[in-house]
């Protein structure tokens, strides 16, 4: 179930006073908070910017030992991953997303998220982080896109909405994630829906695809690469498409 849902629209203009107002309040907020940094990408023709964290380890001491031991979150939210820029890259590239329904799981900033909205899709960015979710609406605002937030448990996905295209990006991490998020998705994916699932070749992978497969799924893999620093990174991005019976 998505919950705190909330609707972050679209400036009536590019320079609507409004969102410059409510922009720079959060900002101002989010700077009190964290070290920030503010980074430009180019997905498409489309120019964007995004806010993260500098340096996400420096958030290990927020973490209340109690709720550690409870659900095992490590701010993994915080910054920005391979993963979620090649997905960027294939959302505003390779697909058409206009009038198309996508919600993410794991959606961290927002980057994602921002890049099929931009490509005209109606979103839904969901974390389990509520923080997160601060920065998925500043960039979304700052980028001049409409989409929801809402916080969501992968393990706890009920409800009769349902999507065209689930997205996720660096979400294979954890073997005890695999089977809650190859539930979510089939549970949020509607009927003749496709899911695509943004990974850097870890090792849960491949335990990943034989859940899929057994979970009635057919998967397609595409190999990619995207530079990071100096770096190139290689990713994968899975098409996840239910087996007709």
């Amino acid at each position: 179930m998505i919950t705190s849902r909330c609707h972050v629209a679209a400036p009536a203009t590019a320079e609507d006073p409004g969102t410059e107002a409510g922009l720079l309040r959060l900002r101002e907020e989010l700077s009190a908070e964290y070290d920030l940094q503010e980074v430009a990408y180019r997905f498409g023709e489309a120019d964007f910017r995004f806010l993260s964290v500098r340096d996400s380890y420096a958030l290990l001491d927020r973490i209340d030992p109690e709720e550690f031991l409870k659900d095992e979150q490590m701010p993994y939210w915080a910054e920005i991953w391979p993963a979620a820029v090649t997905l960027s890259h294939v959302l505003m590239e390779e697909l058409g997303l206009s009038g198309r329904s996508v919600i993410e799981l794991g959606a961290g900033v927002g980057m994602a998220s921002v890049a099929a909205a931009r490509g005209g899709a109606s979103v839904v960015a969901t974390d389990y982080s509520t923080e997160a979710l601060r920065f998925v609406t500043y960039n979304a605002l700052r980028n001049g896109v409409a989409l929801d937030t809402g916080r969501l448990d992968w393990r706890l996905v009920r409800g009769d909405e349902k999507f065209d295209i689930v997205i996720a990006a660096d979400v294979l991490y954890e073997r005890v994630n695999l089977l809650p998020i190859i539930t979510a998705i089939e549970t949020l994916l509607a009927p003749g829906g496709v899911a695509y699932i943004a990974d850097p070749r870890r090792r849960l992978a491949e335990q990943f695809l034989e859940l899929v497969g057994e979970n009635g799924f057919a998967v397609t893999a595409s190999s990619m690469h995207d530079a990071v620093g100096d770096q190139s990174v290689a990713v994968t991005i899975y098409r996840l498409e239910r087996v007709s019976a």
